[in-house]
Protein backbone atom coordinates (compact mmCIF):
# COMPACT_ATOMS: atom_id res chain seq x y z
CA UNK A 1 0.00 0.00 0.00
CA UNK A 2 0.96 3.73 -1.05
CA UNK A 3 -0.37 6.28 0.31
CA UNK A 4 -1.50 9.29 -2.07
CA UNK A 5 0.03 12.35 -0.78
CA UNK A 6 -3.22 14.22 -1.97
CA UNK A 7 -5.21 12.49 0.18
CA UNK A 8 -5.62 14.38 3.71
CA UNK A 9 -5.89 12.96 6.87
CA UNK A 10 -8.84 13.43 9.46
CA UNK A 11 -5.93 14.90 11.59
CA UNK A 12 -5.16 17.69 9.16
CA UNK A 13 -8.41 18.80 8.64
CA UNK A 14 -9.11 18.89 12.43
CA UNK A 15 -7.33 21.64 13.69
CA UNK A 16 -9.71 24.13 11.25
CA UNK A 17 -13.13 22.57 11.84
CA UNK A 18 -11.79 23.54 15.50
CA UNK A 19 -11.12 27.13 14.66
CA UNK A 20 -14.82 27.06 13.32
CA UNK A 21 -15.87 25.93 16.29
CA UNK A 22 -13.97 28.41 18.13
CA UNK A 23 -15.27 31.01 16.06
CA UNK A 24 -18.77 29.59 16.28
CA UNK A 25 -18.71 29.28 20.25
CA UNK A 26 -17.36 32.61 20.83
CA UNK A 27 -20.50 34.32 18.86
CA UNK A 28 -22.89 32.58 20.39
CA UNK A 29 -21.39 33.99 23.86
CA UNK A 30 -21.12 37.52 22.30
CA UNK A 31 -24.86 37.03 21.11
CA UNK A 32 -26.18 35.72 24.42
CA UNK A 33 -24.37 38.54 26.51
CA UNK A 34 -25.76 41.11 24.23
CA UNK A 35 -29.33 39.78 25.19
CA UNK A 36 -28.49 39.76 28.91
CA UNK A 37 -27.79 43.76 28.47
CA UNK A 38 -30.84 44.34 26.07
CA UNK A 39 -32.76 43.34 28.71
CA UNK A 40 -30.96 46.20 31.48
CA UNK A 41 -31.98 48.23 28.65
CA UNK A 42 -35.54 48.01 28.64
CA UNK A 43 -35.35 48.22 32.21
CA UNK A 44 -33.35 52.02 32.09
CA UNK A 45 -36.11 53.02 30.05
CA UNK A 46 -39.11 51.80 32.57
CA UNK A 47 -37.28 54.59 34.91
CA UNK A 48 -37.13 57.07 32.44
CA UNK A 49 -40.24 59.07 34.17
CA UNK A 50 -40.43 62.66 35.15
CA UNK A 51 -40.95 64.47 38.37
CA UNK A 52 -40.15 61.20 40.26
CA UNK A 53 -39.24 61.58 43.70
CA UNK A 54 -35.79 59.87 44.57
CA UNK A 55 -35.21 58.16 47.90
CA UNK A 56 -32.96 60.93 49.45
CA UNK A 57 -36.24 62.90 50.19
CA UNK A 58 -35.00 66.09 49.35
CA UNK A 59 -36.35 68.54 47.03
CA UNK A 60 -32.96 69.45 46.03
CA UNK A 61 -31.78 65.99 45.36
CA UNK A 62 -34.86 65.37 42.95
CA UNK A 63 -33.72 64.29 39.16
CA UNK A 64 -34.75 66.92 36.44
CA UNK A 65 -36.21 66.26 33.50
CA UNK A 66 -32.24 66.83 31.55
CA UNK A 67 -31.92 63.40 33.86
CA UNK A 68 -34.34 61.65 32.49
CA UNK A 69 -33.51 62.91 28.77
CA UNK A 70 -29.87 61.47 28.68
CA UNK A 71 -31.14 58.32 30.35
CA UNK A 72 -33.26 57.75 26.90
CA UNK A 73 -30.83 58.66 24.87
CA UNK A 74 -28.32 56.41 26.23
CA UNK A 75 -30.33 53.21 26.63
CA UNK A 76 -31.38 54.18 23.14
CA UNK A 77 -27.70 54.59 21.35
CA UNK A 78 -26.49 51.36 24.22
CA UNK A 79 -29.60 49.33 22.18
CA UNK A 80 -28.37 50.00 19.15
CA UNK A 81 -24.43 49.12 19.93
CA UNK A 82 -25.87 45.31 21.37
CA UNK A 83 -28.22 44.93 18.23
CA UNK A 84 -25.54 45.86 15.90
CA UNK A 85 -22.88 43.46 17.61
CA UNK A 86 -25.89 40.98 17.75
CA UNK A 87 -26.34 41.30 14.09
CA UNK A 88 -22.66 41.05 13.21
CA UNK A 89 -22.12 38.43 15.20
CA UNK A 90 -25.34 36.12 13.72
CA UNK A 91 -23.93 36.93 10.38
CA UNK A 92 -20.43 35.81 11.01
CA UNK A 93 -21.83 32.74 12.41
CA UNK A 94 -23.78 31.95 9.16
CA UNK A 95 -20.24 32.79 7.20
CA UNK A 96 -18.24 30.62 9.00
CA UNK A 97 -20.89 27.73 9.07
CA UNK A 98 -21.34 27.63 5.40
CA UNK A 99 -18.00 28.68 4.53
CA UNK A 100 -15.92 25.73 2.36
CA UNK A 101 -12.08 25.46 3.76
CA UNK A 102 -10.64 26.86 0.64
CA UNK A 103 -12.76 30.20 1.16
CA UNK A 104 -12.05 29.52 5.13
CA UNK A 105 -8.30 30.07 4.37
CA UNK A 106 -8.98 32.71 1.96
CA UNK A 107 -7.14 36.04 2.99
CA UNK A 108 -10.16 38.68 2.06
CA UNK A 109 -11.96 36.33 3.57
CA UNK A 110 -9.82 36.01 6.82
CA UNK A 111 -9.86 40.42 6.71
CA UNK A 112 -13.60 40.15 6.59
CA UNK A 113 -13.84 37.94 9.68
CA UNK A 114 -11.27 39.82 11.32
CA UNK A 115 -13.13 42.98 10.85
CA UNK A 116 -16.29 41.72 11.53
CA UNK A 117 -15.68 40.39 14.41
CA UNK A 118 -13.64 43.28 15.85
CA UNK A 119 -16.74 45.40 14.83
CA UNK A 120 -19.38 42.74 16.96
CA UNK A 121 -16.44 43.12 20.15
CA UNK A 122 -16.04 47.20 20.29
CA UNK A 123 -19.42 47.54 19.58
CA UNK A 124 -20.36 45.48 22.90
CA UNK A 125 -18.16 47.41 24.63
CA UNK A 126 -19.23 50.75 23.73
CA UNK A 127 -22.78 49.48 24.49
CA UNK A 128 -21.71 48.87 27.80
CA UNK A 129 -20.48 51.62 27.97
CA UNK A 130 -23.28 53.92 27.16
CA UNK A 131 -25.78 51.39 29.40
CA UNK A 132 -23.53 52.17 32.55
CA UNK A 133 -23.58 56.18 31.93
CA UNK A 134 -27.44 55.43 31.90
CA UNK A 135 -27.55 53.03 34.95
CA UNK A 136 -26.11 56.47 36.39
CA UNK A 137 -28.43 58.21 35.40
CA UNK A 138 -31.20 55.48 36.99
CA UNK A 139 -29.06 55.57 40.32
CA UNK A 140 -29.75 59.90 40.06
CA UNK A 141 -33.67 59.38 39.51
CA UNK A 142 -34.00 56.72 42.28
CA UNK A 143 -31.27 57.11 44.62
CA UNK A 144 -30.52 61.04 44.12
CA UNK A 145 -28.85 63.42 42.18
CA UNK A 146 -24.64 63.24 42.50
CA UNK A 147 -24.46 67.17 42.62
CA UNK A 148 -26.61 66.99 45.88
CA UNK A 149 -23.48 65.48 47.73
CA UNK A 150 -25.48 61.96 48.25
CA UNK A 151 -23.70 59.24 50.06
CA UNK A 152 -25.80 56.57 48.68
CA UNK A 153 -26.05 57.67 45.22
CA UNK A 154 -22.39 58.43 44.82
CA UNK A 155 -21.51 54.84 46.55
CA UNK A 156 -23.75 52.97 44.13
CA UNK A 157 -22.36 54.94 41.00
CA UNK A 158 -18.59 54.72 42.37
CA UNK A 159 -19.20 50.98 42.45
CA UNK A 160 -20.95 50.32 39.36
CA UNK A 161 -18.41 52.54 37.56
CA UNK A 162 -15.16 50.32 39.11
CA UNK A 163 -17.37 47.13 38.33
CA UNK A 164 -17.75 47.81 34.82
CA UNK A 165 -14.11 49.12 33.92
CA UNK A 166 -12.84 46.15 36.25
CA UNK A 167 -14.93 44.07 33.84
CA UNK A 168 -13.85 45.86 30.58
CA UNK A 169 -10.40 45.34 31.42
CA UNK A 170 -10.77 41.94 31.33
CA UNK A 171 -12.98 41.26 28.55
CA UNK A 172 -11.36 43.65 26.10
CA UNK A 173 -7.68 41.82 26.37
CA UNK A 174 -8.33 38.70 26.05
CA UNK A 175 -10.82 39.13 23.34
CA UNK A 176 -8.04 40.81 21.73
CA UNK A 177 -5.73 38.19 22.17
CA UNK A 178 -8.10 35.41 21.29
CA UNK A 179 -9.31 37.13 17.72
CA UNK A 180 -5.69 37.95 17.03
CA UNK A 181 -4.99 34.06 17.83
CA UNK A 182 -7.71 32.72 15.75
CA UNK A 183 -6.22 34.78 12.84
CA UNK A 184 -2.91 33.76 13.18
CA UNK A 185 -3.87 30.08 13.53
CA UNK A 186 -5.87 30.63 10.13
CA UNK A 187 -2.41 31.75 8.67
CA UNK A 188 -0.20 29.19 10.23
CA UNK A 189 -2.69 26.79 8.50
CA UNK A 190 -2.75 28.34 5.15
CA UNK A 191 1.42 28.78 5.19
CA UNK A 192 1.54 24.73 6.27
CA UNK A 193 -0.23 24.36 3.38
Amino acid sequence: GTRDPEASTPSDKEPLNNLREIHQKALDDLVNVNSLFTLAVFVGLSMARQGERSLENRTECDADVGNARRLVVNEVVSFACFLLSSLVAKALKIHVTICQEEDFKNTRNQTVRFSMLMLSVWASVFGCIFLTVSMVDVIQIKVGKLSCRSVHAWRAAGALIAIVLLALSIYVPFMMTAIFTSVKNVQRKVDNK
